[in-house]
């Protein structure tokens, strides 16, 4: 007969995985209900049982550790596997139907809707989803969005966030021939005297100051160059072509550094920040179609995670 866990190591394994998603034990505490102090007791209980530290924490930030994360690959989906089969009971003769309003990153679609939009309109008939791609941060209650996929550093406090991805890094970047012609910055603040390729948000007049880490310390450096995009694939085409230095996040410049199209840079200062979430506002009953979209939305990360650890 399988053995079941005790009520207290599901309250453990509850708290460690809002957390892990999260990020942030005042976050994951506001959603649990509990005061933060009380969260971080149950977390360092799990510890001790494991006998294993599964966070690092500063003042800044809460990371994974290796454990942590290898812990988190394993419970997530059985977490998701109960919450689904719950759900799947509570809604058993609500047949998921209406529009389901979703404003999402280029990127986050790319990565997390693309993949699931076939299965998804197959299995439910009778929801449509309207998607906005579109980098801009906005007001996703005044502009009357249901969800939205965006990095955690934007996201409004009042907001749900269930972390979709793994934390993301910044690094600059350039080509062999751009290095050739104009040296190498051997700090993020020689950046001014180098040609760069500028990017700003959507909606905003300003060019985003690039951000490093030095002893711990989060700082920014204004950067100028020939070229201002309000579109990061424009932003790292220009840099393909060798007119200045990019700033990307990692990923998506990696197969151009492993062909040595691109040369990653200052990365001693390039330090990881929370990922892409799905975020929606807090509601006592949720739309059948909005948790199918959600679900949906978590099994398929889910999915990738299991994939590239494969």
């Amino acid at each position: 007969m399988t053995k079941l866990l005790a009520s207290q190591d599901y309250n453990q394994l509850r708290a460690f995985i809002t957390v892990a998603e999260y990020l942030s034990f005042s976050r994951a505490a506001e959603q649990l209900g509990v005061s933060p102090s009380a969260l971080s007791q149950m977390v360092r209980n799990l510890e001790d049982h494991v006998g294993v530290r599964l966070f690092h924490r500063t003042t800044r930030n809460v990371s994974l550790t290796e454990a942590g994360e290898n812990l988190f690959q394993r419970v997530q989906p059985a977490a998701l596997e109960l919450g689904g089969a719950i759900t799947q009971v509570k809604h058993s003769g609500e047949k998921p139907a209406g529009t389901v309003r979703v404003h999402t990153f280029r990127s986050a679609a790319r990565k997390y809707i693309d993949p699931i939009l076939k299965s998804f309109t197959d299995r439910y008939p009778g929801v449509v989803l309207d998607i906005t791609v579109d980098d801009e941060v906005i007001d996703i209650v005044a502009e009357g969005y249901d969800l939205a996929l965006r990095i955690g550093e934007v996201i409004e406090k009042d907001m749900i966030a269930v972390r979709l991805g793994p934390e993301l890094r910044q690094i600059a970047v350039a080509t062999p021939d751009y290095l050739q012609r104009h040296g190498h910055p051997d700090h993020p603040r020689d950046l001014v005297d180098h040609r760069c390729i500028r990017w700003r948000w959507p909606g905003r007049p300003t060019p985003y100051a690039w951000e490093f880490v030095e002893n711990g310390t989060w700082f920014s450096v204004t950067v100028d160059g020939p070229l201002l995009f309000s579109d990061k694939e424009s932003a790292l085409k220009a840099a393909l072509n060798g007119i200045g230095i990019g700033f990307a996040i990692e990923d998506t410049v990696t197969s151009h550094i492993a062909t040595g199209q691109l040369i990653p840079l200052l990365t001693p200062w390039s330090a990881p920040f929370p990922g892409l979430f799905i975020c929606y506002p807090q509601q006592r009953q949720m739309a059948p179609a909005l948790r199918a979209l959600i679900d949906a939305l978590r099994a398929g990360s889910a999915d990738m995670e299991h994939q590239s650890l494969a």
